[in-house]
C-alpha cells in the first residue's frame, strides 16, 4: 500500500515538471530578439518610418539661425497677418501747389529806333489786349521828316540820272535812293508806308508804330506830347497764349521728374476742370530752407483761364511700370538695415534683410531680399522680430526639432 502512494507521488511530481518546462519554453518563443547596438532608427523602421520620410512630411523642419516658433493661438493673440510679395505696376503721385507765371519767350518790348515826340496813342491803358499789326501811337520826327524828302529828291534825280550816256553817273542815281530808303526801314517804316511815299510824293509828318503780335499789355510807359529818345521803352506786351506754371518738388521726388513729364492743374475757382501741361526745365539748385527745387512747366492757354500769379494743386503721375512689391507694414526699417519677416510655414518665421527702393502709396518696391510668392508678417513683426534677436542674444539653436 505504502508502495503504490509512493509511486503515485513521484508520477505527480514528474508531471508538474514537465509542465513547467514547456510554459518556459513557450515563453521563451514568444520574446522578441534584442541585439546589442541597435540604434533608434530601427525603431522608427519598425513602425514603418524612416528619417527621410519625417523630413518629407513635414515632421521636422530645419530653420535659419534667428527663426522663432509660434503657435496659431499666439498668432491670434498677438494679431499676426501674412501678406504676398507679388508683382503689381506702380504709378507714383506727387502733389504739389503751383504758381501761374508769364511765358517769357512771349514778353516783348515796344520801343522807337528813332527820336521824337508821341503825337497820338491809341493804346492808352495798361491791361489792353492788343492784335498783331494793330497801330499803338505815332510819332512826330524832323529827322524822319528829312530823311523821307531825301528820299523823294534821290528818286527824282534817279529818274534824270538814268539817261546819262555814262554808267558811272546813272549807277550813282541808284545809290542814292537805295541809301535813302535803307534808312527807312532801319527806322521800322514798311514797304508798304515806303510805297504809299513814293505813290504820293508827300513826306509824311509822323511814323506809326504798330504792335508786333497779339497780347496784353502789362505796362504802358507812353503819354501823349512825350518826347522820347531812340530805345526808350514805350510798352510791354505779353501773350497768354501759353504760360508757365512752377512747382516746388521736394529732393526726395526729384528723381521721379522727367523733362516732358505730364503735370495736371486744378483751379479752386473751376471745379472740376483739369488743364494739362508738360515740364520743359528742372532747376539745378535747392531752396535751403523748403528743400525743394522748382520744376517748370508749359500749360497751353487757348481761353486765356490760366492767369498769372494764379496758384492750383499740381498732380504728377509717374508710371513705374512692373514691379516687385509688399505691404508698407512688411518693412521694418531699423535706421540701418531694413528687416521682413518670412513666413516659413508650420509656425515658424525668419527674419530676413532686405533693400528696398521706391515707395508708393502703401507699398515698397523690393529690390534684393525677397522673391514673388513668397509670404511676409505685415502686423505684429515688430514683436516676432524682438523675440528673434532675443533668441540669437541667448545663442539658441539654429536646427529645430
Amino acid at each position: 500500500m505504502k508502495r503504490s502512494i509512493s509511486t503515485i507521488l513521484l508520477l505527480l511530481i514528474v508531471w508538474l515538471i514537465a509542465s513547467c518546462g514547456k510554459e518556459t519554453t513557450t515563453h521563451q518563443e514568444h520574446q522578441p530578439e534584442v541585439k546589442q547596438g541597435t540604434k533608434k532608427t530601427d525603431d522608427l523602421d519598425i513602425k514603418g518610418l524612416t528619417m527621410e520620410s519625417i523630413q518629407k512630411e513635414g515632421k521636422m523642419q530645419e530653420v535659419t539661425p534667428g527663426a522663432v516658433q509660434i503657435s496659431p493661438e499666439r498668432q491670434q493673440l498677438i494679431g499676426v497677418k501674412i501678406g504676398k510679395v507679388e508683382m503689381r505696376p506702380l504709378e507714383k503721385i506727387i502733389r504739389t501747389v503751383g504758381r501761374v507765371d508769364y511765358d517769357e519767350r512771349k514778353v516783348v518790348t515796344v520801343s522807337p529806333k528813332i527820336g521824337g515826340w508821341i503825337e497820338d496813342l491809341y493804346v492808352d491803358f495798361t491791361g489792353r489786349f492788343v492784335r498783331q499789326g494793330e497801330p499803338l501811337l505815332t510819332i512826330y520826327s524832323p529827322e524822319l521828316v528829312s530823311t523821307q524828302e531825301e528820299y523823294l529828291i534821290a528818286l527824282g534825280a534817279r529818274k534824270d540820272l538814268v539817261k546819262s550816256p555814262f554808267a558811272e553817273v546813272a549807277a550813282s542815281g541808284n545809290s542814292l535812293a537805295e541809301s535813302a530808303r535803307r534808312r527807312l526801314k532801319l527806322w521800322d517804316i514798311s514797304d508798304d508806308q515806303i510805297k504809299a511815299l513814293e505813290e504820293s510824293g508827300q513826306a509824311k509828318k509822323t511814323l506809326t508804330l504798330y504792335s508786333p503780335f497779339s497780347g496784353f499789355v502789362l505796362e504802358k510807359m507812353a503819354f501823349k506830347g512825350m518826347s522820347l529818345m531812340p530805345g526808350m521803352a514805350l510798352f510791354k506786351l505779353a501773350d497768354l497764349s501759353t504760360v508757365w506754371l512752377y512747382a516746388d518738388i521736394y529732393e526726395y521726388e526729384l528723381p521721379f521728374i522727367r523733362l516732358g513729364q505730364q503735370a495736371a492743374i486744378q483751379l479752386s475757382y473751376l471745379q472740376g476742370e483739369t488743364f494739362t501741361g508738360k515740364a520743359i526745365y528742372i532747376y539745378p539748385s535747392l531752396d535751403p530752407n523748403t528743400r525743394t527745387a522748382k520744376v517748370r512747366f508749359e500749360f497751353p492757354n487757348p481761353d486765356g483761364k490760366l492767369k498769372p500769379e494764379m496758384y492750383g494743386n499740381v498732380e504728377i503721375k509717374v508710371h513705374l511700370g512692373q514691379r516687385l512689391v509688399v505691404a508698407e507694414g512688411a518693412i521694418i526699417d531699423t535706421g540701418l538695415r531694413q528687416m521682413a519677416i518670412v513666413d516659413k510655414g508650420n509656425g515658424y518665421f525668419e527674419p530676413r534683410e532686405v533693400k528696398v527702393g521706391a515707395k508708393v502709396d502703401h507699398y515698397y518696391e523690393i529690390l534684393k531680399g525677397l522673391k514673388a510668392g513668397e509670404s511676409v508678417v505685415t502686423s505684429a513683426n515688430f514683436l516676432i522680430d524682438s523675440e528673434s534677436r532675443f533668441k540669437e542674444a541667448v545663442g539658441a539653436p539654429g536646427h529645430v526639432h
